[in-house]
Formats: C-alpha cells, sequence, structure tokens
C-alpha cells in the first residue's frame, strides 16, 4: 500500500493493461456496457442508485471498502474509508458496502476532500452517504442510495478494505472494473473486462451508425427495423 505522499496506484491500476482498459470503459456509458453484458450472458447492472453529486460519469478499477456492525478488526483504529483512500487514484473508484439497515453515513465530507485531493475517479456507496453539498461543492462525483445526516460513529464500522462486496444483486470483487453514469451502475469482473470491452464498442458503434443515418434522414423506422431488435443476437 502507498503512503499518502507516494505517487496514487491501487489493486493493479498501475498495470498498463488495466489503465487501457479504464480509458476505454470511460468511452462508453452504461447502457451501452449494460447491453453488452446481456449479449454474453453475464450479469451486473445496479439500476437502484443515484448520482448525488458531480456531472460526469465515472469509470476504473474498483476498490472496496465493506462496512458493518459491531466491533472493528483488531488493529489500529483507523477511520472507515481512509485506507481505501490511500490506496487509491485516478483509475480507482471507491465503492462501498452499507447495507447493515442501520441509517448511517458510509461516506462523508472529509472523506470526499481526501479522495477528491488524491484524484479518485468517484464512490459508489450501496447505503446512505452524508455531507452531499461538500461533495457538490468539490464537484466530486457521489453514487450511493440514499442520503443522510447520521454519523457512523457508534453506528457501523469497517469491517475491511480490498475484500468481496455486494452492490445490489451484484457480487463485486476487488480489481473488478466498474463504470457509473444517470442510467446504471456496471460491474464488470476483471477476468471479463476485454471481452465485455470488444462487445460494448461494438455496440456503441452500430448505434453511432444508426445516429449518423438518422440527421442524415432516414425515417427513424427504417433505422430501429430489424437489425435494431436483433442487434445483441449478431
Amino acid at each position: 500500500m502507498s503512503s499518502p505522499s507516494s505517487p496514487p496506484s491501487a489493486v493493479s491500476s498501475s498495470d498498463k493493461a488495466a489503465a487501457a482498459a479504464v480509458q476505454r470503459l470511460r468511452r462508453l456509458d452504461a447502457c451501452a456496457v449494460s447491453d453488452a453484458l446481456d449479449k454474453l450472458g453475464m450479469r451486473g447492472a445496479v439500476t437502484e442508485l443515484t448520482q448525488f453529486s458531480g456531472q460526469q460519469h465515472i469509470a476504473g478499477q474498483v476498490v472496496t471498502v465493506k462496512l458493518g456492525t459491531g466491533a472493528p478488526p483488531p488493529g489500529p483504529a483507523k477511520h472507515l474509508g481512509c485506507t481505501a483512500i490511500e490506496m487509491s487514484g485516478p483509475d480507482n473508484v471507491i465503492v462501498v458496502e452499507q447495507r447493515t439497515g442501520v441509517e448511517a453515513g458510509s461516506w462523508g465530507g472529509l472523506l470526499t476532500l481526501g479522495a477528491k485531493v488524491r484524484g479518485v475517479a468517484g464512490v459508489v456507496a450501496d447505503g446512505p452517504v452524508r455531507d452531499i453539498d461538500e461533495a457538490r461543492g468539490y464537484g466530486f462525483p457521489v453514487f450511493a442510495r440514499a442520503l443522510t445526516s447520521l454519523t457512523a460513529r457508534g453506528r457501523v464500522v469497517e469491517k475491511g478494505t480490498q475484500v468481496p462486496i455486494q452492490v445490489g444483486e451484484v457480487k463485486v470483487q476487488p480489481g473488478d472494473f466498474v463504470l457509473a453514469d444517470n442510467s446504471a451502475v456496471i460491474f464488470i469482473p476483471a477476468a471479463e473486462i476485454n471481452q465485455v470491452l470488444d462487445t460494448a464498442e461494438q455496440i456503441a458503434g452500430r448505434e453511432a451508425a444508426m445516429a449518423r443515418a438518422v440527421l442524415a434522414g432516414t425515417p427513424i423506422g427504417d433505422v430501429m427495423g430489424g437489425d435494431y431488435e436483433h442487434m445483441l443476437n449478431n
């Protein structure tokens, strides 16, 4: 794990192949990637989270945080989320599981500032977040299930960083890839990223050609005929 003063890095985001995959993913949108997952018979879309701050969509490799109730793991006391921030950089998205049912912030203002300083791409939280006005002021992208004013202190603790988590109905592993925009949050297993990217780029390319045809005057019914309806089967 890097120290706060060292160059940002996490998981394998410094690896050239992973960095290239992140760049390709950033050029796509959630719907194209969701269609690619459908075509490949894979599951990864979480549609019930909301972008509460930031204007841009985000993409990157996942750094996970799992929150829970009870006592934290043994060791020096550290505020939840700090380890993930210190491990992360511009090619990372921090993804937090807070599925305890306890209303308590899984992310907050100082964490947002820390992540912003590190250049982290954004945060996805399956749970409530707080201090959202601060995140909006920083222009930092936060996707979450709900908002709250309630602190985590005395309510939830960090159970682990870079451990398997669950977001919606999707199992997420450290080092997986994620893309999030206002349509959905899409998770892609690291082992499948190139196949999913290839398929999504093909779908996006076909849709771009259809858009050009509409702009050129082709009737929409002709453009969105049988070829569109069966696009995922080809």
